[in-house]
């Protein structure tokens, strides 16, 4: 078990020198492409925060992990492939506890921290523009 340990680690750190380190950035700006524009249509549909409202409202948790995975699934599945492409080139294998890994860290992860942000940030700045319209329109 710890020969199995050591070897994964090993293998998730080459990743970051090996060939193909391209979509190590690639798939993290994707999905946070892909959270962005989920989080400003939240926003204009004025649901809450996403991550926030998976723990804390459980009868829309699972409409919600369906819209979170339409957005982000491509982006997964992606990822997994691109790293199973990575594995037969440096290790002629296919580990798939190593490829669903690192799809999360390089989808999963990313989409699910940004999404809700993009949220509240555009909703602070809808409320603000509103503001500054009003303010400036009792001036006239």
């Amino acid at each position: 078990m710890t020969d199995l340990l050591s070897r994964m680690a090993d293998d998730l750190i080459g990743r970051v020198s090996g060939p193909m380190k391209f979509r190590l950035l690639l798939q993290p700006l994707m999905a946070a492409a892909l959270a962005i524009r989920s989080g400003l249509k939240d926003a204009r549909e004025e649901k809450p925060p996403y991550f926030w409202a998976m723990f804390h409202d459980p009868a829309h948790r699972a409409e919600m992990v369906r819209d979170g995975w339409k957005s982000v699934g491509r982006v997964f599945i992606l990822a997994v492939v691109l790293d199973a492409v990575y594995q037969f080139i440096v290790f002629r294998r296919f580990y798939p506890v190593e490829a669903l890994l690192v799809a999360v860290v390089l989808a999963l992860v990313p989409y699910l921290l940004i999404r809700g942000p993009a949220n509240r940030l555009a909703r602070r700045r809808h409320q603000g523009s509103e503001t500054w319209q009003e303010e400036t329109s009792n001036r006239r």
